[in-house]
């Protein structure tokens, strides 16, 4: 069965005639009407009632067109909804972003390419660099901004920045008047620290590791905000990227004199994956901005 059968029957269906339908097809009159009788044979049952030069739809026919009906409008609305999608101006782009990037980095982003993009609509989707890494390959996402962890083929990773990471501790702590601080002055102090598995967290567990460090972990949260907010109840210190955005009233960011402590944030795709029109515009327009 053909998808064009389906056409000629709910043609003929509608114009119940057979001369004016093979016109309106830009086919001849015997090819219709060959194939509306092949079309009947797969079907099982005859759709229509013929006597003489007539023709019109039977009960069966009455039935079957309301489903092809259905399915002809299901058909060509998706394929309307495709090509919306690929529309550069106005098509739907989906990104997966770390959550230390949701309060400044991604709506500034955001806010600025709309500018310029002002129909185009985001999907958007929060989560540790190794859960992103999978919903990329799975599909689920056009584009990550992520933390260089674990990135092998297919995914194609390309760094855009370098974010620096600070001590964060409570307003009342005693190191919360320094202007700069090292990590062998903190290796003693109770830390709050993301949980396993999180970039960052990997990130500062190197750094702790190259100083020679142990830190005694209290507390872990799967959020940096979670772990802001420990730290504001007096329940640790911890080391995390400047939260913008986020109330920082009970906290003070402190900058590490050494090592240099920093993460690298890039911008994260699957290779050779097809990427609509709009999330070819919104990949480069990042490129471009950093």
């Amino acid at each position: 069965m053909e998808w064009q059968q389906f056409e000629y029957f709910q043609t003929l269906a509608r114009m119940q005639h057979v001369t004016h339908a093979a016109e309106a097809l830009s086919i001849s009159q015997p090819a219709l009407s060959r194939s509306i009788t092949r079309f009947e044979d797969e079907i099982g049952v005859p759709l229509f009632e013929r006597q003489g030069r007539s023709i019109r739809l039977n009960q069966y026919g009455h039935i079957f067109l309301k489903r092809v009906d259905n399915m002809m409008k299901e058909f060509y609305e998706g394929k309307r909804e495709l090509q919306d999608l690929l529309d550069p101006e106005q098509g739907e782009v989906s990104i997966g972003f770390l959550h230390t990037l949701s309060t400044s980095h991604i709506p500034d982003l955001l806010s600025s390419f709309r500018k310029c993009y002002p129909k185009i609509n985001f999907r958007l989707g929060q989560g540790p660099s190794h859960h992103l890494i999978d919903q990329l390959q799975s599909g689920e996402f056009d584009l990550g901004l992520i933390a260089p962890m674990e990135i092998r083929s297919p995914i194609v990773w390309k760094q855009l920045w370098n974010e620096e990471l600070f001590v964060i501790v409570p307003k009342d702590h005693k190191y919360a008047n320094l202007k700069k601080i090292t990590l062998e002055k903190i290796a003693d102090e109770p830390f709050v620290h993301l949980k396993k598995g999180f970039s960052l967290r990997i990130t500062i567990e190197q750094l702790f590791k190259a100083a020679g460090i142990t830190p005694r972990i209290t507390f872990e949260g799967e959020e940096a905000d979670t772990v802001a907010g420990l730290v504001a109840a007096g329940l640790g210190i911890s080391i995390l990227p400047n939260l913008k955005g986020t109330d920082q009233s009970k906290i003070t960011q402190i900058p590490i004199q050494s090592p240099q402590c920093q993460r690298a944030i890039g911008i994260a795709w699957v290779e050779g994956r097809y990427l609509s029109p709009a999330a070819q515009k919104f990949k480069q327009f990042v490129l471009d901005h950093f």
